[in-house]
């Protein structure tokens, strides 16, 4: 009995480690009718971690920076290690800028891939997914959920 009790605890500590805090939804973007799955990086240490370290990235996910102010950006992929297509959009989530097909950095100093023009948010999707869907200037990015605090 004490088995199966100690059995049911874990198992519904485990089920509750995986779902979101009642304050925090999961969020989603939609480019050109695509709809991916984000993480959000909306602070400094988020945004300066990112997709490092990350073996692989499903098709239909991405991670999308927020960033408190609009302004020139650029991005590197020091211990990157997969592939991305890096989308620059402005604070009316219009794209402005894409860097794609950007490879992992293999030695320092690693290359900056800089905005055009200011950025707000900053999508990172897979290598390639910009080309496949046709992503254009000018595109809109549609974000549904809530971003909270951007630091």
């Amino acid at each position: 009995m004490l088995r199966f009790l100690l059995a049911a605890a874990l198992l519904a500590l485990g089920g509750n480690a995986c779902a979101y805090p009642a304050d925090t939804a999961p969020v989603s973007v939609t480019l050109r009718g695509h709809h991916y799955s984000v993480e959000l990086a909306t602070n400094e240490a988020a945004r300066e971690h990112g997709l490092m370290m990350r073996s692989s990235l499903a098709p239909d996910h991405g991670m999308l920076f927020v960033f408190p102010d609009t302004a020139p950006r650029g991005f590197w992929m020091k211990n990157t290690l997969i592939p991305l297509d890096i989308l620059y959009f402005d604070a009316e989530r219009k794209l402005v800028s894409a860097q794609v097909d950007v490879q992992p950095c293999k030695a320092d100093p690693c290359p900056v891939y800089p905005s055009t023009g200011p950025a707000r948010y900053v999508l990172e999707l897979s290598a390639g997914t910009a080309a496949r869907i046709g992503v254009r200037n000018g595109d809109t990015l549609a974000i549904e959920g809530k971003l909270g605090t951007v630091d």
